[in-house]
């Protein structure tokens, strides 16, 4: 595959009744669908998708990251989210770093098992079917199609592929091996290869004759500390054993009558709540014309002030105090939008430093209209490349984004859950709480610090724009990422980005990286949509809604699809 790839998907999206699934991968969609034909239902269905990715995906997802979950109750329309993020280990605090040698300018590799923290995929997977299932089907029965995927094996997909073998390299060039279970004689496997793997098959099949205990305890979380201990890390039995997942209220705002959701701190979904309070003081928004200079113009500048107040802000709410009233106001965003000058990019405008991630989202909506939107994610591709025996999976290097900065809120510290770049998100009317507020959407675009831009670019294609779900997903995106080596903003624009435009931006004190294009082109993330209906049609009448149809796309800029029935 060379670098001329292309992502026009040319699909249609798709329209079905009764449930739909929407993932980065067909055979994790289709069996996320055959829970759902099993009696399952949303929640259920988004726990064998996870499981399924962890086998087909592993560059990007497994038990040994970590997930996030939001959830629809149809019947009831309350909307509850459970953070599946695990700690760091209690002993790795700041004093213990530098007293390894480590400091702000030169913290441990992002490799190093000192940034393993407690995977809580997992036991969010576990607490995700307990609280949220149809209790129709056990946690046994919901991950029976994974573990039945990695006994009998699966041919590796293209993008899959490529992402594999690059981050095999990556892990090479820092003198650091992925462990030999992820590997086909000493090498990634190659598109259309089949892949078996009969330790994570085990791991699965323990979860879930035993729940949570298969996990925490015993076998594998002795393989767990085993590995990063021999690699110089600290993790202990006893960090594993507390682990457990937070069931959260989730946080929204209002953007032109809907509403959009997210999770609060310490996931990022904040700063796509902040892009929007902030673009809302642009009314003019859609009449500057799809990806225009003027259009693109004001999304980053609005990207730049939330992305700088949610580097500023955003940490571990049981460590730190985190004003979101403040920053959920709209007097505040009002504030913050003055600062766009429409034809002049800001001076400076101060980020904190991070880096770049690989992580999957999915999301599934049953026949009850329940709706799960779901995230899970090993951070940087494989983590850190360390594989516990006879597991099957490698341990996330979330870590790496702890600051070496004593006063810094996200400094790190024991037993502290770090700044979480992944996020997923759903849409709703924007009624009063006294009424059940009508899902429109699940939604999602997984990528580091382009997931909160990303949830906002796909929205507002469809509702400024007009945009069926997979139009959404199909069109450029734009990613606004802060360059540490320079110390400036840069603006990447998408192959499909006109170069009138990108000069434009030039004009305006923008630097931009005009065209990304080819396998450069996964900076810009990999989304799902399912809709409710066809609201973001124009030439529907509000008369004829709502809709029983659901509506879906799934990223061209990943190997999976949207199934129905």
């Amino acid at each position: 595959m060379g670098t001329d790839l292309t992502f026009s998907s040319r699909r249609s999206p798709v329209v079905c009744l009764h449930g739909c699934v929407a993932s980065s991968q067909p055979l994790a969609s289709s069996i996320g669908l055959d829970v759902l034909k099993c009696g399952g239902n949303a929640a259920d269905a988004a726990v064998a998708i996870a499981a399924a990715l962890a086998v087909t995906e592993p560059c990007s997802t497994g038990p040994g990251g970590d997930a996030f979950c939001l959830f629809y109750n149809g019947n009831t329309g309350e909307i509850r989210g459970i953070n599946g993020s695990g700690h760091s280990p209690r002993a790795l605090t700041l004093d213990f770093l530098e007293g390894r040698g480590y400091t702000a300018e030169k913290p441990p590799s992002v490799f190093d098992a000192l940034n393993v923290t407690v995977p809580g995929a997992p036991a969010c997977w576990c607490d995700t079917v307990q609280l949220l299932g149809s209790h129709k089907l056990s946690l046994q029965e919901v991950l029976s199609g994974a573990v039945e995927l990695a006994e009998v094996g699966f041919p590796v997909a293209e993008l899959t592929a490529h992402h594999w073998a690059n981050w095999v390299s990556a892990l090479r060039d820092a003198g650091k091996e992925l462990g030999v279970e992820l590997m086909i004689d000493g090498h990634a496997p190659k598109c259309g290869q089949v892949f078996q793997n009969t330790g994570l098959a085990r791991t699965l099949k323990e979860l879930g004759e035993r729940g949570k205990p298969a996990f925490y305890q015993g076998r594998v979380a002795q393989a767990i500390v085993d590995v990063i201990n021999q690699n110089g890390g600290v993790m202990t039995l006893g960090d594993l054993s507390s682990h457990d997942s937070e069931v959260i209220t989730p946080i929204s705002t209002e953007y032109k009558g809907v509403r959009l959701w997210e999770l609060p701190p310490n996931s990022q979904g904040l700063a796509a709540l902040l892009m929007l309070n902030i673009l809302e003081n642009f009314p003019q928004l859609k009449a500057k014309g799809h990806n225009s200079s003027d259009y693109i113009h004001v999304l980053v500048e609005a990207v730049r002030l939330a992305l700088t107040d949610a580097l500023r802000y955003l940490g571990d709410s049981s460590h730190v105090t985190i004003p979101l009233e403040t920053l959920l106001d709209k007097g505040y965003s009002h504030q913050r939008a003055q600062l766009i000058s429409t034809d002049r990019a800001m001076e400076r405008v101060e980020p904190g430093l991070m880096t770049g991630s690989d992580t999957v989202y999915f999301c599934v909506i049953d026949s009850e209209r329940n709706a799960c939107s779901f995230v899970n994610s090993n951070y940087m591709g494989f983590g850190t490349g360390l594989v516990p025996k006879d597991c099957g999976f490698s341990l996330q290097n979330r870590g790496a984004n702890f600051s070496l900065c004593r006063n810094h809120i996200n400094c790190v510290a024991g037993r502290k859950r770090v700044y979480h770049t992944i996020i997923p998100a759903l849409l709703t009317d924007s009624t009063t709480t006294s009424q059940k507020p009508r899902l429109l959407a699940a939604l999602g675009v997984m990528g580091a610090f382009m997931q909160p831009q990303g949830h906002v670019q796909v929205l507002l294609n469809m509702m400024e724009f007009g945009m069926n779900p997979q139009q959404a997903l199909d069109a450029p995106r734009v990613y606004v990422e802060y360059d540490h080596k320079t110390g400036q903003w840069l603006v990447n624009l998408e192959e499909g980005i006109d170069q009138k435009v990108a000069e434009e931006l030039k004009r305006r004190g923008h630097r931009v990286n005009w065209p990304v294009s080819g396998h450069k082109r996964s900076q810009f993330g990999r989304g799902q949509i399912i809709a409710v209906g066809d609201w973001w049609n124009p030439s529907v009448t509000q008369g004829d809604r709502p809709s029983r149809v659901l509506w879906a796309g799934s990223d061209p800029r990943a190997d999976g699809c949207a199934q129905g029935y």
